[in-house]
């Protein structure tokens, strides 16, 4: 079985306002990747090297193609930048820093290869996740071919959970895709060129398909909303078992509320949280997930861990 290749990082650098092109952020998924596989990043400072033949492979792209694209994207990941907001701890009030991606950059043409080391505050937003973070298969974006494309996934792929994103204004939405201030300016421009695009590639590409509505203050257009669902091969199925009563447990309505709330509390699903819900408002919501029995499925593992036995009897909880 092929190793899956999980890009994986936390909800505020999910939801940072940036403008990389496609080859820049296709070596942060790699070095992302390249991170994990080889765990480096307990130390800050720490350089990873990213290979043509790395980029060729995940990116279905040719050799020297590969190297080129990367070499390219040197300039742009020294050069770049990024915000974001975090609430603070002491005061409970969101704060925006902006930080760069890397604190340097370099290629080596004998070897084929970049070598990048993260900024400081890059590595915690990536590494140390054990709050709210969006994780996917890097094979999603990787037949991508817009910037714009891969970062709204990005932003539909966080709300998983619940198959919408809440409204965004259009200054909002603009920054999160990262379109320059001078792009696009017209609404018709924006939408054949940036969401219209983005949309139909991550619909042939992806493993979910999506669609937005346009919300409109007096005749003109100021925010939108995403939903989305995931495509039937790409569902978490067991299209070779008997049926899918084998599956759903039908919990009492006690099991439920007991189990939706220590679920809640699983730093692993905290990717699925609804951003600025707390803590009740999420077991609520996986409430109605353990009585659905299209999504009762991803909690089972999790249930087990937490003590509800589904082996011998399945209405009953230890």
């Amino acid at each position: 079985m092929t190793k899956k290749q999980l890009v994986t990082k936390d909800n505020d650098l999910i939801g940072a306002s940036y403008s990389l092109g496609v080859a820049e952020q296709r070596l942060i998924f790699l070095a992302i990747i390249e991170a994990r596989e080889q765990n480096v990043f307990i130390n800050a400072g720490k350089s990873l090297r990213i290979y043509a033949k790395s980029y060729e492979k995940q990116f279905s792209v040719e050799k020297h193609t590969s190297y080129e694209a990367m070499k390219r994207a040197v300039n742009g990941l020294y050069e770049a930048g990024f915000s974001y907001v975090k609430i603070d701890e002491a005061s409970g009030k969101p704060i925006t820093y902006k930080s760069r991606w890397v604190e340097k950059i370099g290629y080596a043409d004998d070897l084929g290869c970049v070598e990048l080391t993260f900024a400081s505050d890059v590595i915690p937003l990536i590494t140390r996740l054990d709050g709210c973070y969006t994780e996917y298969e890097l094979r999603q974006v990787s037949s991508l071919q817009s910037e714009y494309a891969i970062r709204l996934y990005e932003q539909l792929i966080r709300w998983r959970s619940v198959g919408k994103v809440p409204k965004m204004q259009l200054e909002e939405l603009r920054n999160k895709l990262g379109v320059e201030p001078d792009q696009y300016k017209t609404m018709c421009n924006f939408k054949a060129k940036v969401l219209d695009h983005a949309i139909k590639q991550i619909n042939d590409f992806t493993d979910i398909t999506a669609d937005y509505d346009q919300h409109k203050t007096g005749r003109k257009v100021t925010a939108f909303t995403f939903k989305f669902k995931a495509k039937p091969s790409a569902k978490t199925i067991a299209a070779d078992k008997p049926a899918e009563a084998d599956t759903f447990i039908k919990m009492t309505a006690d099991q439920i509320a007991t189990f939706s709330a220590k679920l809640a509390n699983v730093p692993a699903l905290g990717s699925s949280a609804p951003i600025g819900a707390s803590t009740a408002d999420y077991a609520a919501l996986i409430a109605e997930h353990l009585a659905d029995k299209d999504k009762q499925a991803a909690y089972l593992p999790h249930l087990e861990k937490l003590g509800f036995k589904t082996a011998k009897s399945k209405s009953k909880a230890a």
